[in-house]
């Protein structure tokens, strides 16, 4: 019995070194994209992306969403997510109805980048795509981040959390 759980230990730190050094080797920064169809016209997925105020009614992963001090003018909040993580958010553009782009604040997360929201109009219809320029710090959450979510699952869930509030199916595409 003591032999197998050595053997079961062993090969679990293996794994984890393996998980490690492949995430050293991964580059620090990823680019990332999505996009969705929706038929909404386009000021009411604006309105749905940019009211922080109102993310936590059609956000499942949001626990709370909170209002912090403006920064030049342009909205800051801290949402807190569902697993208890606690990210500060900017609006670093503003350029409505078609760009924002949202950054994260906190330097202490072990990840962080901004997210670029472009929306196209096609009549009565809309496109919404999202570009994450990202980082991931620790070298294990940059193979995680890889391999086992994808750098594309957050946006993919909000794309998809979006089309729900329209009462939509909606698929994220590259």
């Amino acid at each position: 019995m003591k032999k197998w759980s050595l053997i079961i230990l062993g090969i679990l730190v293996g794994l984890v070194a393996f998980m490690y050094v492949v995430g050293a080797l991964l580059p620090r920064e990823h680019v990332a994209t999505r996009s969705a169809h929706f038929n909404q016209p386009p000021d009411k997925i604006w309105q749905a992306i940019t009211d922080y105020k109102q993310f936590t009614a059609w956000r499942p992963d949001l626990k709370s969403v909170d209002p912090l001090p403006n920064k030049n003018g342009l909205p800051q909040w801290k949402e807190t997510w569902s697993n208890g993580t606690v990210m500060p958010l900017e609006t670093t553009e503003f350029v409505p109805p078609v760009r924002m782009v949202t950054r994260i604040t906190d330097p202490a997360l072990p990840f962080g980048g901004t997210w670029t929201y472009v929306l196209t109009s096609d009549g009565s219809s809309s496109t919404l795509r999202i570009w994450e320029n990202g980082y991931v710090n620790p070298p294990l959450f940059r193979f995680l981040s890889r391999y086992v979510f994808g750098h594309t699952s957050t946006m993919d869930d909000y794309l998809r959390s979006l089309g729900k509030k329209f009462h939509e199916d909606v698929t994220p595409q590259p």
